[in-house]
């Protein structure tokens, strides 16, 4: 909050769940929506919740919205580009494709433009997997484990803001960084970098036993995300192009 405060941003802490958003200038302006679905159910009242506010007081000209690479579902690790039909699977997938098809409704509505980034996992300091290294808890051995995707959060915040100024109205932006690994893979390459322990391996069929239903959702999709459309149009140069170089500067202030 100071943060915030000290850079001339008021922040408005607010339980959307419970109270609908309260008057603000919204009419006209140039608007991230970052706040994730609710947990529980495959639809997303949130987001239906701010589409009723910005008919009470008028809608954003242009709106950046943060969805997941998630609403492709299981690709069998095949590369993905934006053409790619969605196809949730999972719950956080399914609610994050109803945001998207109730956002394209108000775009179509009221004419605000509207750009959509499909993100990946996003890592950096402090967004990284240490507390589950040091407790030891095992991941699926590597020949078993699911192509993932991420993109460091230095690299996400560039990519939105390019997208607020560049993007074009109508148009989806997958975002990660363009070098997917496995799962396993991207936890021992935090372990090495972090100096810890790389995670004893397990098979598949022994994961479905011992991972949290929450990991093992991930494990179940295999996919490499294809970022030319958002290194083009958005004309966006990574500072973190890879986990090599994304990985060490995450420990570059500790």
């Amino acid at each position: 909050m100071e943060r915030l405060q000290q850079r001339g941003i008021v922040p408005l802490m607010l339980d959307l769940d419970r109270h609908p958003l309260p008057q603000l200038p919204l009419a006209g302006s140039s608007l991230f929506y970052f706040i994730p679905p609710a947990t529980g159910g495959s639809n997303d009242p949130r987001s239906a919740g701010i589409v009723e506010a910005f008919r009470r007081q008028g809608s954003p000209r242009r709106l950046v919205y943060l969805s997941t690479t998630g609403v492709y579902g299981n690709c069998a690790g095949e590369w993905v580009d934006e053409q790619r039909i969605p196809a949730p699977a999972v719950p956080r997938a399914l609610r994050r494709w109803d945001a998207e098809q109730t956002l394209r409704a108000w775009s179509r509505e009221s004419g605000g433009e509207l750009v959509i980034l499909r993100v990946a996992g996003f890592y950096g300091a402090g967004k990284l997997p240490l507390e589950r290294l040091r407790k030891r808890l095992p991941m699926v051995r590597e020949e078993e484990a699911p192509f993932s995707n991420r993109i460091h959060v230095n690299d996400l915040v560039t990519v939105c803001q390019a997208a607020m100024e560049r993007g074009r109205a109508g148009e989806v932006y997958n975002v990660s960084d363009g070098h997917p690994t496995t799962m396993t893979d991207y936890f021992d390459r935090v372990a090495d970098v972090a100096g810890l322990a790389r995670p004893p391996k397990i098979s598949l069929h022994q994961a479905r036993q011992n991972l949290s239903p929450g990991m093992l959702s991930y494990m179940q999709e295999s996919r490499r995300l294809l970022n030319r459309k958002m290194l083009d149009e958005l004309d966006v140069s990574l500072q973190f192009p890879d986990l090599a170089t994304g990985l060490p500067a995450c420990f570059d202030d500790a």
